[in-house]
C-alpha cells in the first residue's frame, strides 16, 4: 500500500557495502577539496565567483539531492512528508543560489518569490499532515542518514556563516587582510556542508530502498 509508514527495521547494511559506500564518499569530499584547489590556483579571475568551480559544484550537489529526494518520494514512496520538507528546504538553498543569476536575467527579488512558491505549499502540506510526520520523523530520527544531514545543516548554515564572518578575518590577518580569504573560508566550508547534505540524502535513499525490499518480502 503506498504512504505507509516504513517497517521498524530495515534489511542490515553487510560490511563489505559500508567500505564501499564509504570509500566512494571519501573521493567525493576528496574531489570537491581538488576541484577547490585547482580553482585557486588556476583560474583567479572566476575565484570564488558565480562562474567558479565551488558554485557550480555548490548547485549541482543540492540539484542531485533534490532530485533523490524526490525519487524517495514518489518512486519508492516512503516518508512522504519527511521528504516533502527536506526538499523544500534543499530545493529552496538551490534556487538561493541562482539569486545572481535571476536578479539578473529575470527581475530583482526572482529568487525570493520563487523560494516562497515553493516553502509554502510544501509547509501547508507537512502541517497539514502534520500527525502523519511526526512518525515519520521518529522513524527517520534515528537514523545514520539524519545525522548527517543535521551535520551538513548545521556546517552550511550556521557555522560557515560564522567562520566567513569579516570581522573573524580582520582579527586574524590584520593589515593583511583580503575579502579573498573571508569567501574562501565560507564558501569552502559550505561546500562541504553540502556534500555532506547530498551523502545524508543518499543514505536515505538508499534506507527506504531497503524499507520498500523489507516490506515486499514480508
Amino acid at each position: 500500500m503506498p504512504h505507509e509508514l516504513p517497517p521498524g527495521q530495515p534489511w542490515p547494511i553487510g560490511f563489505a557495502a559500508t567500505c564501499l559506500r564509504a570509500t566512494l564518499y571519501i573521493l567525493l569530499i576528496a574531489a570537491l577539496a581538488q576541484g577547490a584547489f585547482l580553482e585557486a590556483l588556476h583560474f583567479p579571475e572566476a575565484r570564488f565567483s558565480e562562474r567558479g568551480f565551488i558554485e557550480l559544484a555548490q548547485s549541482g550537489l543540492l540539484a542531485i539531492a533534490s532530485a533523490l529526494l524526490l525519487y524517495t518520494r514518489q518512486v519508492l514512496r516512503q516518508l512522504p512528508t519527511v521528504t516533502l520538507l527536506m526538499f523544500a528546504f534543499i530545493f529552496s538553498s538551490l534556487i538561493r543560489e541562482q539569486d545572481a543569476f535571476l536578479d539578473n536575467h529575470v527581475f530583482d527579488g526572482a529568487w525570493q518569490l520563487l523560494v516562497t512558491l515553493v516553502v509554502v505549499p510544501s509547509l501547508y502540506l507537512v502541517i497539514r499532515a502534520r500527525r502523519r510526520f511526526l512518525a515519520e520523523f521518529a522513524a527517520y530520527a534515528n537514523s545514520f542518514s539524519f545525522g548527517l544531514f543535521a551535520a551538513g545543516v548545521l556546517a552550511t548554515y550556521v557555522f560557515s556563516r560564522l567562520y566567513g564572518r569579516s570581522a573573524f578575518w580582520e582579527a586574524v590577518l590584520e593589515e593583511h587582510y583580503a575579502r579573498t580569504f573571508k569567501d574562501a573560508a565560507e564558501e569552502v566550508v559550505e561546500l562541504f556542508g553540502y556534500a555532506l547534505i547530498l551523502i545524508a540524502v543518499i543514505e536515505l535513499a538508499l534506507l527506504a530502498r531497503r524499507w520498500t525490499l523489507a516490506r515486499q518480502a514480508s
